[in-house]
């Protein structure tokens, strides 16, 4: 039951003063009564959402026809209103399976010796109903908070009448004629009416008050049921109190501030206390909403900033990949490096958390978009680059049969003739895919290699300097073995490169014999090449500068093997370089790797280099030839 209240103890009760510290005091309040009422509270994003089926916990869909099942359950029934968690919980798993589904579908297609430059994801047939699903029940939320909305507007209007009606209640009471049980009855009605617009609360509240202590007043109840009144109303302010000051220790910030609303609501329904201790009580529960308020700000001010922080990660994720230069990407290892790259930013992406709701879904889309036109320019490429090598191997098969055919011909000189054009033609295509390119250059040089080999053998004069050759061979290894090694170094190194120079003068041996002579001819060298200690890339260089155009290789297709082994140790030289970038060497292990890697980097420098000189060299031999 209330009192009759004078007007200066109204304003103590809603706390208005005239000071400078009770008008902050007096805003404050107004901001904790405005924020009691119906706000909403942020939602909280989260991967795992506990759902309540007949007051049961649901268990999580384990497919995305189930998630899909799930959306439509709640769609038709009212856990649509009160289910915003879950449903987020829902698209998170939905879009997760179906990246898991992509990744597991990538493997399977790799596992059956599929390229993976041509792996194309299947259509997400079920991305259409999840969609129409989601769609349901933002319709449904939306026309529930219109119907909220409208319903707010009535009662507010039911209030302002109800308002009319205290105001001549007053005014009767006023002249004499007081009528308790009307306004009684126009209090429980009051009660009975709940939310209006939050822009009206506090107006609508401050009148009601108003009214009712002049009308308390107007009746001038007797002192003692006015003290019992207060008393009553004491009483219950400050369990409300206590109970508001018991929810600093609700460790969860958010259900701690939606209760807080709950006492905000029945302290405001209670009546007043007494005069001397109306500032005192007020001021306690103030005090303990205060320290609730503050702690659910700083909770979402702090999450708003993560989620910010968030965005900017992902923002600079999505800008690097959108800047890749595509275009220049036109061999095979850059686009593998390309592709390892884009990997580790979609890495650094799964480590990253919620953007701002507003945002997540942009940034995601913007994301996905960057990594989907990749992989399709990706696959265009591969495409493009497997036909050219298709063609080239049906060309190079061509060849192939067409040296095969000629091989057993004992028409020496044309036959020579036609070899050697098929053979510049070779080198006239383009490359083929690797796994078929050592055994189809095998197949084309044995083709060759065996017509020259029996013209040769046809020719017994030939036969007749090749053992020439082989003694004369044979006398060089024998002065190689005889070199005074008391000599000064240089004076070895001088007569090793005579010797040599001589041995490369001296023509064919018999092909029988041709690889056990070499293979002593190259033990000699080399045991004094140890002896003298030359390093191993200076002994490379020498011997291919002594072996330039041997085997049957001409200078220019040495100087193509040359390019593309050196081609290839850029290639990694870059990769291992990249990955430097991102390893760590915050402890012992990393700082190992580290130098391992480094180790490996300058080993692979080296042997760039020596083939750098290779290829000078075999050029150099390639001028002198065309004088």
């Amino acid at each position: 039951m209330s009192e009759t209240m004078k007007p200066d103890e109204l304003l103590q009760e809603q706390n208005i003063t005239s000071t400078p510290e009770q008008a902050a005091d007096a805003a404050t309040t107004e901001t904790i009564e405005q924020n009691s009422i119906e706000e909403e509270t942020p939602q909280v994003q989260t991967e795992d959402a506990y759902t309540m089926v007949d007051g049961n916990q649901s268990s999580r869909p384990a497919t995305r026809q189930e998630i899909i099942e799930r959306l439509k359950a709640i769609a038709e029934s009212e856990d649509a209103l009160n289910s915003r968690q879950e449903v987020e919980s829902l698209k998170v798993q939905f879009y997760r399976m179906r990246t898991a589904e992509i990744e597991a579908a990538h493997k399977a297609f790799i596992a059956e010796n599929g390229e993976e430059e041509l792996f194309i994801p299947q259509e997400d047939e079920l991305e259409e109903p999840f969609k129409a699903c989601m769609n349901n029940i933002k319709a449904k939320r939306n026309a529930w908070l219109a119907a909220q909305e409208e319903e707010m507007k009535a009662n507010a209007e039911a209030k302002e009448l109800l308002l009319v009606k205290l105001q001549t209640l007053v005014e009767k009471a006023s002249q004499g004629t007081p009528e308790v049980n009307e306004f009684k009855a126009l209090q429980a009605q009051w009660k009975e009416i709940k939310n209006v617009p939050q822009e009206k609360v506090t107006a609508l509240w401050k009148q009601y008050q108003l009214l009712t202590e002049q009308f308390y007043d107007v009746l001038k109840i007797n002192h003692e049921f006015r003290e019992y009144d207060f008393r009553k109303n004491l009483e219950i302010k400050k369990r409300i109190c206590e109970a508001a000051e018991a929810l600093e220790k609700e460790t969860d910030v958010i259900a701690a501030f939606r209760q807080l609303q709950q006492l905000h609501n029945e302290f405001r329904e209670t009546g007043p206390v007494a005069q001397e201790l109306r500032e005192e009580i007020w001021t306690r529960f103030k005090a303990a909403s205060t320290n609730i308020n503050r702690r659910h700000q700083e909770h979402f001010e702090a999450k708003k900033e993560a989620e910010n922080e968030n965005l900017a990660k992902k923002t600079a994720i999505c800008e690097e990949i959108e800047g890749m230069d595509l275009k220049s990407l036109a061999s095979y290892q850059a686009w593998n490096n390309a592709t390892q790259q884009l990997l580790d930013l979609q890495a650094r992406w799964k480590e990253i958390g919620f953007a701002p709701q507003k945002m997540n879904l942009k940034i995601f889309e913007r994301f996905r978009s960057a990594c989907d036109d990749f992989f399709k320019q990706k696959s265009d490429f591969f495409k493009g680059a497997k036909e050219t090598l298709a063609k080239n191997l049906d060309r190079k098969k061509e060849l192939c049969e067409a040296a095969e055919a000629l091989k057993d011909s004992e028409d020496w000189k044309a036959t020579a003739d036609k070899l050697t054009k098929l053979q510049k033609e070779w080198k006239e295509i383009g490359p083929v895919a690797q796994k078929y390119s050592e055994a189809l250059w095998k197949r084309f040089v044995g083709a060759c290699d065996e017509f020259f080999e029996r013209r040769n053998a046809a020719t017994s004069s030939q036969r007749s300097a090749e053992q020439t050759n082989l003694t004369l061979k044979k006398e060089i290894i024998s002065k190689l073995k005889a070199i005074d090694t008391t000599l000064p170094a240089d004076e070895q190194t001088r007569q090793v490169a005579a010797l040599t120079q001589e041995w490369n003068s001296i023509g064919f041996v018999p092909f029988k014999e041709k690889d056990r002579i070499y293979k002593e001819y190259k033990q000699a060298t080399n045991a004094i090449y140890e002896q003298l200690h030359i390093n191993a890339n200076e002994r490379k260089l020498n011997n291919f500068r002594n072996n330039i155009g041997k085997g049957g290789n001409s200078l220019q297709r040495e100087r193509d093997h040359l390019i593309r082994q050196y081609e290839t140790l850029k290639n990694e030289i870059a990769t291992y370089e990249n990955n430097l970038g991102f390893l760590s060497v915050s402890n012992k292990k990393g700082a190992n790797l580290v130098d391992v890697m480094h180790q490996k980097v300058e080993k692979l420098k080296q042997d760039a280099n020596v083939i750098l000189q290779k290829i000078r060299l075999v050029e150099d031999e390639m001028e002198k030839s065309e004088k």
